[in-house]
């Protein structure tokens, strides 16, 4: 069996990790950092970044660039009225009510999981050139008052755009 992972989807960064000999090592990202800004960008060019570069690009192109978005995940466009002020970007009612994201530059929806699934492929792809090999199983954290028996792990998977399967989702502490 391969190394399993360990990916903390935050709402405003990300991080992922693995066991080496019996201690936690958090992998560092391409760009060198511990931690990934939970944020994904797209240009006018049709270039997707994720992580640090579309953070960094976020003042120019603010309409384009999706943050915060755990905000959204799983919930009706009418339950976040609040947090639709808090962001930039459009957000809009997908075709069952659902939170989406409308991104200008491609034209083009996105829900959720689909921006989720990209923060997590770069940090998969971050580990398995860390690790030197395929990565196929992650331990992702979901949010501590989560109901842990309605998640779907599909959903942090993402519809399988991101070909990772979750070995066990787990609860983060809540403080």
């Amino acid at each position: 069996m391969g190394k399993i992972i360990g990916i903390d989807l935050g709402t405003t960064n990300s991080v992922v990790a693995v066991m080496e000999g019996g201690q936690s090592t958090v992998i560092t990202t391409s760009e060198g950092g511990r931690l990934c800004p939970s944020v994904v960008a797209f240009t006018k060019n049709g270039e997707r970044m994720v992580g640090q570069t579309a953070k960094r690009q976020a003042v120019i192109n603010s309409e384009n660039t999706i943050s915060s978005i755990k905000r959204f995940m799983g919930r009706r466009f009418d339950e976040v009225e609040e947090e639709r002020k808090m962001v930039p970007y459009e957000v809009i009612a997908g075709p069952s009510d659902e939170a989406r994201v409308k991104i200008p530059a491609n034209n083009r929806e996105y829900s959720p999981q689909e921006i989720s699934a990209m923060i997590l492929a770069k940090l998969k792809t971050d580990a398995e050139s860390y690790l030197g090999q395929n990565v196929t199983q992650a331990v992702i954290t979901v949010p501590a008052l989560t109901d842990i028996t309605k998640v779907d792990p599909a959903i942090l998977t993402t519809d399988g755009s991101v070909d990772l399967s979750v070995y066990r989702p787990h609860l983060h502490p809540q403080f």
